[in-house]
């Protein structure tokens, strides 16, 4: 692995939202078949939509609790 390759950021705890997002690694569908195509910057901009959505996804469940 070189220095610049970046790891799935896959939990294996995949579940599917209404959206298609994984409710594991909060990647898009797309986003998770593609990711070995994806250049280092564009994977960067995925896992920062992931920490994204995982804050947006953490405040929905303090809502309905």
């Amino acid at each position: 692995m070189s220095k610049e390759e970046i790891l799935s950021p896959c939990i294996r705890n995949c579940c599917l939202s209404q959206q298609d997002i994984c409710l594991g690694c909060f990647r898009h569908i797309d986003e998770i078949v593609g990711w070995r195509s994806l250049s280092v910057a564009n994977k960067q901009a995925v896992l920062l939509k992931c920490r994204e959505r995982q804050k947006i996804n953490d405040k929905t469940e303090k809502l309905n609790e």
